[in-house]
This record gives structure tokens, C-alpha cells and sequence, in this order.
């Protein structure tokens, strides 16, 4: 009866440590290291830019022809302009206005962003065109992810490379949404 309980509990150790070992890996493999890119002329940044796609978030439901304008103020921070339409491409314009601020020693590729007093969120320049003409921003996490672009419609295979590379840093494109804009 010994010998059953004995050889019972070394059998569930076992199972127990096998788990933790695959769940380690596991963790480890779908937390690679978010790379930035390694700079960011802030003069060439600066502008208006269009949502091609983001992961949907909370404070975005309902948006459509979301835009973001950069700006850069005297105090050396970055204005922050965000705008979308509520519910549909001829909806009520949502606003809001924000600061970002710079991560010292990042090429300019990681900003905090702060729309309230309190909270502020990690802005992440992970993939640039050499001529600014789009960009690709996210948070570590990995939980936020928009593509942004100086027009509102990106050439197809332009954003199909943008997504491979995206998949090959570990992002999931399933939560990937593209963003309403006007038929021009």
C-alpha cells in the first residue's frame, strides 16, 4: 500500500514539474523582447497620420477614421491629438488631447504618452519607414498594436509586409482590425 502512495506521488511530482517546465517555455516563447527601432527624427514624425488597423481597445469602441497629430511644443515634449468618428464614417467626432513624452537613451523610439494627469501608457515606435510614410506602434505587452499611415488608405502589399514582420515578432493578427475611412 506504501509502494502505491509512494509510487502515486512521485508520478504526480513528476506531471506536476513537467507542467511548470512546458508553461515556462511556453511563457517564454510568447513573451519575446519587443524591439523599437533604433531612431526616430522627431521633426520628420511629427504630422498627421491615419489608423490603417489597430488591436480594438476600449477607449477606441466605436471609432472610425481615426487620425493622431503629433506636434512638437517648445517644452520639448509631444503634442498628442487624437481623433475618430463615433459609430460610423459620418459620426460625431470624439477628441482627445494628450502629452508624450521621450524615454532618455531610445533613439526617440519609446514615448510615454499621458492623456489624464495620472495615467500614462508606453508608445513604442517598432517599425518606420525611412520616409516617415508609415509607422507601426505598440506597448511591450503586446496588447496594443496600431499601423499607422500619412494617408488613409496603404498600399496591399505594403501592409501584407508590415503584417508578416508583425507576426515574426510574436504578434496575433487574428485581433488585428482595419480602421473605416471615406471611400476617396
Amino acid at each position: 500500500m506504501r509502494k502505491l502512495f509512494l509510487n502515486r506521488t512521485r508520478l504526480f511530482l513528476s506531471m506536476k514539474y513537467a507542467l511548470i517546465i512546458i508553461t515556462m517555455k511556453t511563457s517564454i516563447a510568447s513573451s519575446q523582447t519587443l524591439e523599437t527601432v533604433s531612431y526616430v527624427d522627431l521633426n520628420k514624425y511629427v504630422g498627421k497620420w491615419y489608423e490603417i488597423a489597430s488591436y480594438p481597445q476600449y477607449f477606441q469602441k466605436g471609432c472610425n477614421c481615426t487620425t493622431a497629430e503629433y506636434t512638437l511644443s517648445e517644452k520639448g515634449f509631444v503634442i498628442v491629438e487624437n481623433r475618430c468618428n463615433k459609430d460610423s464614417i459620418n459620426g460625431k467626432q470624439s477628441y482627445i488631447k494628450g502629452k508624450a513624452f521621450v524615454e532618455k537613451g531610445s533613439g526617440n523610439a519609446k514615448l510615454k504618452v499621458r492623456f489624464f494627469w495620472l495615467f500614462s501608457a508606453k508608445y513604442w515606435i517598432i517599425d518606420l519607414a525611412s520616409d516617415y510614410s508609415y509607422a507601426v506602434v505598440s506597448h511591450p505587452n503586446k496588447k496594443y498594436l496600431w499601423i499607422l499611415s500619412r494617408t488613409a488608405k496603404m498600399n496591399d502589399t505594403l501592409y501584407q509586409n508590415i503584417l508578416t514582420r508583425l507576426k515574426s515578432k510574436g504578434f496575433d493578427l487574428s485581433k488585428l482590425r482595419t480602421t473605416k475611412h471615406p471611400e476617396y
